[in-house]
């Protein structure tokens, strides 16, 4: 099962730059979330702090019994060894072939033989559909190709908690559709704790447990997929209908006499959605293990969350139909 990761106070700046402040959440253990927030809120970086990269001002990143902000160097290269790790852009070596880039791991941090990294590496391959593909170079494939490369590469020393970059980016929507079945059937298969960063607004309402939210440098809010999904908060209704009215503007965030002439001009806040079922794994894969953990731990915190989402929370589990997932990976490699 995947490992629980603790964020406690959260700050991050770059010079007299903050990028967020006293952001604190639980990625509950082999759960699947997202992050979303408009561009330029530090999603990335908030990444990168999670995993050590990037050394926070104040704040706590617990894994393990591990402070990736604050522990000995020693502590910090061993607890990142739970991590896999999936870059926007795949991050592939360009003069190595997908089978080098995807084996690098193996051979840089375990001593394992060659018949054994090529074992783990072909199964990864397949996992990723791309079987056929695995002599070619980076050059010659697809940008979701690569980007299915890039997520193998990230699970062969069998990570407990992963860490997605944008895997939808610079994809079309049919392409972004077999990565969100993918991201699902890999939580199915590894139970794995699962972290996204998107600005998709597809995967943001299919494939999560939680979801969070930055925006103007603090965490808008963290927690079940249906509290964001069903959440009021003007930032958070205008990001997920897509709406040009309310405080996200162009240059990130409108100035308040911006916000009071939409105001005063009679536009109405968008509303939410109506919330879409999660996906569900692809056949013959069985149901998640994160399903019942995550069905106790919500009900048990139902009380304490908002209406609307309590709402929605006993309406999906008053369901009895099970809803098939709309789309299937394919087993060998394509161009997509």
């Amino acid at each position: 099962m995947g490992i629980e990761v603790k964020v406690e106070g959260l700050t991050k700046s770059f010079g007299r730059q903050n990028i967020w402040q006293d952001v604190s959440l639980t990625l509950p253990a082999g759960e699947v979330s997202v992050m979303l927030g408009p561009s330029g809120t530090g999603k990335t970086v908030f990444l990168k702090s999670l995993i050590g990269l990037l050394k926070p001002e104040h704040g706590r990143v617990l894994v393990n019994g591990v402070d990736m902000a604050r522990s000995p160097e020693r502590d910090i290269m061993e607890a990142r060894k739970l991590f896999g790790l999936m870059f926007q852009d795949g991050a592939l070596f360009g003069s190595m072939n997908l089978f080098d880039n995807i084996a690098f791991p193996l051979r840089e941090h375990t001593k394992k033989k060659e018949s054994e990294i090529r074992r783990i590496v072909m199964e990864r391959i397949d996992a990723v559909g791309l079987l056929g593909s695995e002599g070619k170079l980076p050059g010659e494939i697809s940008g979701g190709m690569r980007k299915r490369a890039g997520l193998a590469r990230a699970l062969v020393l069998d990570p407990q908690i992963i860490l997605c970059d944008e895997p939808d980016s610079g994809l079309d929507p049919v392409r972004t559709a077999f990565i969100s079945q993918l991201l699902i059937d890999l939580n199915t298969t590894t139970d794995a704790t699962m972290l996204i960063v998107t600005h998709n607004l597809d995967i943001a309402a299919t494939v999560p447990d939680n979801m969070g939210m930055l925006f103007r440098r603090h965490l808008v809010t963290f927690g079940p997929r249906e509290v964001l999904l069903t959440s009021q908060e003007p930032v958070v209704s205008q990001f997920l209908t897509a709406s040009k009215h309310g405080p996200i503007g162009m240059s990130e965030e409108k100035d308040e006499a911006t916000l009071a002439a939409e105001a005063s001009g009679g536009m109405v806040a968008p509303q939410p959605k109506a919330l879409v079922p999660q996906l569900q794994p692809s056949p013959g894969l069985g149901e998640r293990a994160a399903v019942a953990r995550r069905r106790e731990r919500v009900l048990g915190m139902l009380d304490t969350l908002p209406g609307t989402a309590q709402e929605a929370i006993r309406s999906s589990y008053g369901r009895q139909d099970v809803l098939a997932p709309t789309v299937t990976l394919p087993r060998r490699g394509g161009a997509s």
